[in-house]
């Protein structure tokens, strides 16, 4: 019992813990060395939420109207750390009146009070990073008509947050916490005074964290988009920072900026917003537009892959697809099994989705998402094309991660006069079927049409073999798999023709038609779409094309094309600015 309490992790938050009380005996900063901009994006509507008593972090909503933020019973360790992170001290910020600053100063001051001694769940790297950042950021909201024992207590912590920052950043996991606590301590150092000193490690630091973990085109080991679009943020609020305090960013900063920019304008669907694979979701709205603003790179996507995505894009029209095998090491833990999945938007409006990811919604959620029939893609027998299984970490605690993913995923891109397109395959379903899934995607070169072929066939003789012997288990009567085709929750579905084709109506009025060649059995089925910030999935529904294998080559085409009354261009003013309370 005794060396099992000595976990790595146990020793970390230990280790936490005493530099945190250690910092609180520093020097306090003295100061602002110049007037502080904010730079994070909240929402206003968020911020009113906060103000009723309605707090809602990671999923879960807690109704408390009148009581403090901290006197809240948090159900989960995400909600926990959203909390201490003070992220929605920017959702504060953008309401912007007295009550919205009488809170988070009272609310700011009750954590120094309760916390500034080093005690409590908030003394990690990554989210002193996060709170750092913000409390700097809205600097002038926070210390509006203070009095000067509140804010001495203020550029106390403030001292203290950043002093156990530089001693304790490189005890953060790789990736985005990392990106955080480097990021935060660049900016405390160069934004208090008497904090100067943390400037130089930092700065190199974190220009080895680019050389690292960003790789020469542009992407990062977990292939989670959104993830990428924070490492990017926080690589513009760095580079942002030194400029203005008049030092020149590293070049390995400023290259991974170059590098990153054309990879996210690939990931970029034609409303705006990011592509929802492997945990990521599509991002605050306007925010990969205004971080691709800031960067001052103009480098439009390359013609090849993008962190393992191929994008098409035509007219209105975009077509991004997964032809990369999932992420290994560290970032399997969230990785998705989605190789070959397609998402497509028109317009302003999503069309085929994925169904996202669940872990704001709990463990079961979680794994749903991350299966490979949550995704716009064929699945055999209901089984993911990569497997899951329970892996144990340093810490001593078992994550649910893919320990089985494709060996082989292959892509070519084509086009010409007619439009773009692209053929793929992965062998995930050969060691226990002998089928390789091949999928052919092309786009007409006005956007207006899709057209899909997805084909299960053996390669080799041992394929032939395999193949032989599942169908002999399935008593000759064929291996039954089925192409999911998940419809975003304002789509609109209406089975026509009686059940030969379905019509998808958007709300800005756009019509598209899916048609198969009769070689599956069409039906509309339930579905999910789990959306960051919403209390529970929403329902939706999904096309889905059932069939057997009973060759070794089944082919299975399929059509998405808009109604021919559908105008090309289409007038579309509403917007999805909701609270995501329901």
């Amino acid at each position: 019992m005794y060396q099992s309490d000595w976990t790595p992790g146990a020793v970390t938050r230990l280790l936490n813990r005493w530099h945190a009380r250690r910092a609180a005996f520093a020097r306090a900063a003295a100061g602002f060395v110049s007037q502080p901009e904010p730079r994070t994006i909240g929402r206003v509507s968020r911020g009113r939420q906060l103000c009723a008593g309605n707090f809602m972090f990671a999923g879960h909503m807690i109704e408390a109207p009148g009581k403090s933020i901290w006197d809240l019973d948090p159900p989960d360790q995400a909600f926990l750390e959203e909390l201490h992170g003070f992220t929605w001290l920017d959702d504060l910020a953008a309401t912007g009146d007295a009550k919205a600053r009488m809170n988070a100063q009272a609310w700011t001051e009750e954590w120094i009070a309760r916390y500034g001694h080093g005690r409590g769940p908030g003394w990690m790297p990554d989210s002193a990073g996060r709170r750092l950042i913000r409390w700097i950021n809205h600097a002038i909201f926070l210390l509006n008509a203070q009095d000067r024992q509140d804010a001495e207590a203020y550029y106390r912590s403030l001292g203290q947050q950043t002093i156990f920052l530089s001693r304790r950043w490189s005890a953060t996991p790789s990736g985005v916490p990392r990106f955080e606590a480097l990021t935060g301590l660049i900016y405390a150092g160069l934004a208090l005074i008497g904090m100067e000193q943390h400037v130089a490690p930092a700065t190199a630091a974190l220009s080895k964290e680019c050389e690292h973990q960003i790789d020469a085109l542009g992407g990062i080991s977990s292939r989670n988009p959104e993830a990428l679009l924070e490492v990017f943020t926080l690589l513009n609020w760095a580079t942002s920072a030194l400029s203005e305090a008049g030092q020149i960013p590293p070049k390995s900063i400023l290259s991974a900026i170059e590098r990153i920019a054309p990879t996210l304008r690939a990931l970029r669907h034609s409303d705006g917003s990011l592509a929802r694979f492997h945990g990521g979701g599509k991002g605050l709205e306007g925010r990969l537009d205004h971080a691709l603003a800031a960067s001052g790179v103009r480098t439009p996507p390359g013609q090849g892959l993008a962190m393992g995505f191929s994008r098409l894009s035509a007219g209105r029209t975009s077509v991004i697809v997964d032809v990369a095998a999932p992420a290994h090491g560290a970032g399997e833990v969230n990785a998705h099994a989605s190789t070959l999945a397609i998402e497509v938007t028109s317009g302003r409006r999503p069309l085929l989705v994925s169904c996202g990811s669940g872990a704001p919604f709990g463990a079961k959620w979680s794994r749903v998402g991350r299966a490979t029939g949550s995704h716009s893609v064929l699945d055999i027998k209901g089984l993911s094309s990569s497997r899951f299984g329970e892996r144990t970490w340093r810490n001593g605690g078992t994550r649910n991660v893919l320990t089985d993913v494709p060996k082989d995923v292959r892509m070519r891109q084509h086009g010409d006069e007619g439009g773009t397109g692209l053929i793929a395959g992965h062998d995930g379903y050969s060691a226990a079927f002998g089928l390789t899934h091949v999928r052919s995607i092309d786009l007409s070169v006005d956007g207006r049409s899709i057209a899909g072929d997805d084909t299960l066939a053996t390669i080799t003789p041992e394929d032939n073999k395999r193949f032989d012997k599942a169908l002999d288990e399935a008593k000759l009567q064929g291996i039954p798999f089925q192409i999911h085709f998940h419809l975003h929750p304002d789509v609109d579905p209406n089975l026509d023709l009686g059940g030969a084709a379905i019509s998808l109506v958007q709300k800005s009025g756009e019509i598209w038609v899916f048609r198969h060649d009769g070689a599956s059995t069409l039906s509309l089925e339930p579905s999910v779409y789990l959306e960051k910030g919403r209390l529970k999935p929403r329902a939706t529904k999904q096309i889905v094309l059932t069939a057997k294998a009973l060759e070794y080559a089944t082919r299975i085409r399929w059509t998405l094309a808009k109604a021919q009354d559908t105008p090309a261009h289409v007038r579309d003013l509403e917007r999805d600015d909701s609270a995501y309370v329901i």
